[in-house]
């Protein structure tokens, strides 16, 4: 990315709660990168390709349909905020997380980093579904974004408030000095900002180049104390949508960062050098990633619609069908939104009678489609049968599995 450092010198202070090798004043440069509206953009014929290659594959992947659009729709963006959480270090299991977003749902709090993830799947609900729907994007839009990801966290002072001292990546927690990078200062924050929601709100580039470098420079300016990462993830997503290449599906393109983690933070530092060669690596990083993840989430959403045919099958096979109406064939559409669900979630999501929904789920238990994880009264959960082993293969990158095995209960 074409800038400039700029050596400052951070001070000596005996009173710094540190070492006192860390008390002395040091010398480190901080990255001032020049506004996007002046960054040169030049595709050569293969990067090109690949760039239309993957805008082509998002188009595809949006074209899908079905008759559980929504919540197909509702797992790919929740797969893509658990990667967004995993790239920076916050590890849950498949079913660990789902437990606890059954419970978030049954009004039952889960543990602290199970809520920072739900924050983050909450971020980018915001992200895709509120904030890209604003007729101009700026700096209250994405301070809503970083609100919403950090307001139940250890971190919720500074959540949705611009940064106004200086921060840094690497190094020591005491000083910017040795830091492997060091963003730009406060003062250089506001200005900076201000570009780029210019550039999200400009459709001069091809959408994926956009989102692309709207990506890096916001990684790069490092605007918030904490949450950078996920924050700058989603609007890749807030790009995406409002350009209109996804309509209805994100592409889960944190799974494909959060399975080459260091070639991802390596693409994003060469972005950082002053020359086009590294804007045009990332760009091409990106693009491949994006082009893998659109191909991948097309898969599942086949998947699921397999797994969801099959249930119905299971449950024509019983010996007392339901109606057609019934709130059992309601829940089967919904279930992919929703792996681990509860009675009081059913009926809020089906809109139906508590009576129906107990009904319903009886029949469903009986043909193997939901499975019960507790036998009391109280608080009881359902786990749909086989989603989350293909939510977790998807989430690790995978290809569906053929044979997915049974889940542990």
């Amino acid at each position: 990315m074409p800038g400039r450092l700029v050596s400052r010198t951070w001070p000596y202070d005996p009173a710094r709660d540190a070492p006192s090798r860390y008390r002395r004043a040091c010398n480190y440069d901080v990255h001032i990168p020049d506004e996007l509206a002046t960054v040169p953009v030049r595709l050569d014929g293969g990067l090109g390709g690949l760039v239309s290659d993957a805008e082509q594959a998002l188009r595809e992947l949006n074209d899908t349909g079905g008759a559980a659009l929504a919540p197909l729709a509702r797992l790919l963006l929740r797969t893509e905020s658990i990667a967004s959480s995993k790239v920076e270090g916050m590890q849950l299991g498949v079913r660990e997380l789902a437990r606890a977003e059954a419970k978030a749902e049954s009004g039952i709090g889960p543990g602290t980093t199970a809520l920072e993830v739900l924050a983050n799947i909450d971020a980018m609900v915001l992200a895709v579904e509120a904030a890209a729907e604003a007729d101009r994007f700026g700096e209250a839009e994405v301070c809503a974004i970083h609100r919403r990801l950090l307001e139940r966290a250890p971190q919720r002072h500074i959540a949705g408030r611009i940064r106004d001292t200086q921060n840094w990546i690497g190094g020591n927690d005491y000083t910017p000095c040795g830091a492997d990078f060091v963003p730009p200062p406060p003062e250089e924050v506001g200005r900076l900002l201000a570009d780029l929601c210019d550039a999200i709100n400009d459709d001069v580039l091809s959408p994926l180049v956009q989102a692309a470098l709207v990506h890096a420079q916001f990684e790069t300016i490092h605007p918030f104390d904490d949450g950078n990462g996920r924050t700058g993830r989603a609007l890749v997503h807030v790009v995406l949508r409002r350009r209109g290449l996804v309509p209805h599906f994100v592409p889960p393109i944190s799974v494909v960062f959060a399975g080459a983690r260091d070639r991802y933070i390596a693409a994003l530092t060469r972005f950082r050098a002053s020359d086009e060669e590294g804007v045009s690596a990332w760009i091409e990083h990106f693009a491949a990633a994006t082009l893998r993840a659109a191909h991948l989430a097309r898969t599942y959403v086949a998947a699921v619609n397999e797994l969801q045919d099959r249930w119905r099958a299971q449950l024509r096979a019983q010996p007392r069908v339901p109606r057609a109406d019934a709130v059992a064939w309601a829940l089967i559409d919904l279930l992919p939104a929703h792996p681990m669900i509860s009675a009081p979630v059913a009926a809020a999501v089906t809109e139906r009678a508590k009576s129906r929904v107990y009904e319903a789920i009886e029949q469903l238990v009986a043909a193997g489609v939901l499975l019960p994880l507790s036998s009391g009264q109280r608080n009881r959960w359902w786990e749909a049968a086989g989603l989350l082993d293909l939510i977790a293969q998807l989430e690790g990158g995978h290809q569906p599995s053929d044979d997915p095995v049974t889940p542990g209960l």
